[in-house]
């Protein structure tokens, strides 16, 4: 049996989305936990609430991949990752994002692709396919 990732986190402010991305991610059987926000600032409030806290059932765990809008109310995805690079160390270790977005103008991919914390760029909808790709490049242990 592959080894699943602890937490996809799924930073989305329509709804739709969400509860689609999480069947793709199920059928992807990726993770057996997969939390979803409606916005950059919900994100951050998860990140900086989880730590590491583990243990029971109920516990909040800290993701391994985000998938990350960019057009939110409250805080866009672009606020976010600002933000996001100023956490400490280890609320930010090991997590990698992938921006997941609608948006066909060049210069998003060309900012995305000059900040380090984005590791992918990936164009709505997602897709299994799409999920795999992402696990093959960046969990290579876990498929």
């Amino acid at each position: 049996m592959k080894k699943k990732l602890n937490c996809v986190l799924l930073v989305d402010d329509d709804e739709a989305t969400n509860f689609l991305n999480a069947l793709f991610l199920e059928e992807a059987d990726i993770t057996d936990n997969i939390k979803t926000v409606l916005n950059g600032k919900e994100a951050l409030e998860y990140l900086t609430c989880t730590g590491s806290y583990t243990g029971s059932e109920n516990a909040l765990v800290q993701p391994e991949l985000i998938l990350l809008d960019i057009n939110m109310p409250v805080m866009d995805g672009w606020e976010f990752i600002q933000a996001y690079g100023n956490l400490p160390e280890h609320l930010r270790a090991k997590i990698v994002i992938a921006m997941l977005t609608t948006s066909l103008n060049p210069e998003d991919k060309k900012k995305a692709d000059e900040i380090t914390d984005i590791a992918a760029f990936e164009h709505k909808p997602l897709s299994v396919e799409m999920i795999t790709e992402i696990m093959e490049t960046y969990f290579p242990d876990y498929v």
